[in-house]
């Protein structure tokens, strides 16, 4: 008798991603493990007295969705914020603004989230002005959807210390007005950590910094803390999500959620990488090592660096190879210089530390890849799946150097202009049409032999991966001549699943559905390979089931 299942999936239609036995009908579970997927009579075999069976009423069950690059704890603090994505002109700005204020008496900061570069119009940018005239008597401050730059009333600029600009460090900026005060545009992390600092909004945004909480969290911070990060874990397993690979992170992350993991509330496989900041001295990357020795299961794991190279395009401070089209003389400042990088990545490799490095601009790309070629010949070549995060412009000669060097390309298909919902302008006019062709190149990277990874960055974008999939599936050039980026259905899937596993080095055990692998799998709402492409975002998942237990049902 074969051994009775805690769980049955029937009456499905399965995408195994797995390409011996590419489709089934059910899947039995137990114990975490997958240890049937076939046809339903056969998997009936393994149905017993206590095994509880979920119909899937013909829809598809994936793989568990692979998050591959998210920052979770922000995104959870984020789901209360004002969400502005599609807000234009000021007085759609002020309506939106007023209401959410008033509803809100006691806020200390009020912020907000998701604004277009051209909430005003396209050659209106934002001052503290705009923003005093909505809101003069509180403090108000509102991010990009990329979260590099931030634009502040001047009640928040006043009341953080910034009204009269600062001294900051490359690639950061509170830009100045005629009036030798700040303008109210603050571009990058230090530009506008100092009005989240004060206003005690920082916790969240640590990971980014490389610090920790200073003091230490009380109790009640703590459990508070906690609480936020199961609600960003809620959400991520509402959307399908099974596995996080987060891009922001320190040992206080990892306490959180190993607290969440003892209380039997940690909804998602979670990776959290140690953030490296230019300012910080190499030795500093004993840390990582001994958050890498600490954190190691299959639940909650480090072992990955994070290292922001630049900033982005739409503000001027992605790293480019050549002048941006609409400013010439400028190429953005790069936050390390080649030099520097190639020695974090040398160390960091030298210590079988996994890299993952924010680049935009194709001058980031290019000094770090770089930097992983040095690494490779200070170290020896190893299996060390170094990461490239974003890449949004890159070079003929860069295409082909993410194989060679064994580097995975982590892209985001919610990101092209127009592929979502960012606006085309001024995105387009700052990389310039000379670059379009090779601009967010997944098919470029993919066809030259490159793992090709997916995820949302959210929350920069929703965390929903079946929107990046109709993304990637639907998306067009943006002229007559340029080269078709599209994924395919299947590929899109396997940049969530099976790329995914691959990416944080766990393809024997995820990202495919085969007796032997992790119960990671999503069951959804229809047949994904019998909709059309313009309506996968109606596809909804219905039961998310991670390591055999249900994490979320509708």
């Amino acid at each position: 008798m074969p051994p009775s299942a805690d769980l049955i999936v029937e009456n499905a239609s399965i995408l195994t991603m797995d390409p011996d036995t590419p489709r089934a009908e059910a899947i039995a579970i137990k114990g975490g493990d997958i240890i049937a997927i076939a046809d339903r009579a056969s998997v009936l075999d393994y149905k017993g007295p206590g095994t509880r069976v979920i119909d899937a009423g013909g829809g598809s069950v994936l793989p568990g969705f692979i998050e591959a690059h998210m920052h979770l704890f922000g995104g959870a603090a984020e789901l209360d914020n004002l969400h502005l994505a599609g807000v234009h002109g000021f007085d759609a700005l002020r309506d939106a603004i007023r209401p959410f204020a008033s509803a809100r008496p006691n806020a200390r900061l009020l912020l907000g989230a998701g604004v277009d570069y051209s909430i005003l119009s396209s050659d209106e940018p934002v001052t503290r002005h705009h923003l005093d005239r909505i809101i003069p008597d509180r403090p108000f401050a509102m991010s990009a959807s990329d979260h590099h730059t931030m634009w502040a009333n001047t009640k928040a600029l006043e009341q953080a210390g910034i009204l009269h600009g600062r001294q900051l460090g490359p690639g950061n900026e509170i830009v100045m007005g005629a009036d030798g005060l700040a303008a109210g545009e603050l571009r990058e992390g230090e530009a506008f950590g100092p009005i989240l600092e004060h206003f005690g909004q920082n916790r969240t945004r640590l990971g980014l910094t490389g610090g920790e909480p200073e003091p230490y969290p009380s109790g009640e911070e703590l459990a508070s803390d906690r609480d936020l990060m199961h609600r960003g874990l809620q959400w991520c397993a509402q959307h399908g999500i099974t596995s996080i690979q987060n891009m922001d992170g320190n040992l206080y992350q990892l306490e959180l959620l190993a607290g969440l993991e003892e209380e039997g509330r940690l909804l998602c496989r979670t990776k959290i990488p140690f953030h490296f900041k230019n300012f910080m001295a190499l030795d500093i990357l004993e840390k990582a090592s001994r958050m890498a020795a600490a954190y190691k299961s299959e639940w909650l794991s480090s072992g990955m660096v994070k290292v922001f190279y630049d900033g982005v395009l739409d503000s001027w401070t992605a790293v480019m190879v050549d002048d941006y089209a609409d400013r010439p003389g400028w190429r953005g400042e790069p936050l390390f210089t080649p030099e520097h990088f190639a020695q974090v990545a040398v160390e960091a490799d030298r210590r079988g530390l996994q890299i993952a490095v924010h680049s935009i601009g194709d001058g980031a790309v290019r000094a770090v890849l770089d930097g992983y070629q040095a690494a490779q010949k200070a170290n020896g070549k190893r299996d060390s799946r170094h990461r490239v995060e974003h890449i949004e412009v890159t070079t003929p000669s860069d295409v082909p150097r993410f194989a060679e060097l064994g580097v995975i390309a982590s892209m985001q298909p919610p990101h092209p202009p127009g592929a979502m919902n960012f606006p085309l302008e001024p995105t387009l006019s700052r990389i310039g049409r000379e670059k379009w062709p090779l601009s967010y190149a997944w098919r470029a990277l993919k066809n030259a032999g490159a793992r090709v990874v997916f995820a949302s960055d959210w929350p920069v974008s929703p965390v929903d991966p079946i929107l990046g999939i109709q993304a990637a599936v639907m998306r067009k050039p943006w002229a007559e001549g340029l080269p078709d980026q599209s994924f395919s259905l299947h590929e899109s899937i396997a940049g969530y699943t099976v790329e995914g596993a691959y990416a944080e080095f766990m393809e024997r055990r995820k990202g495919r559905l085969k007796p032997g692998y992790m119960a990671d799998l999503v069951v959804l709402s229809a047949d994904i390979e019998a909709t059309a492409p313009e309506a996968l975002h109606t596809v909804r998942p219905v039961t998310t089931i991670c390591g055999g237990k249900i994490t979320y049902q509708a």
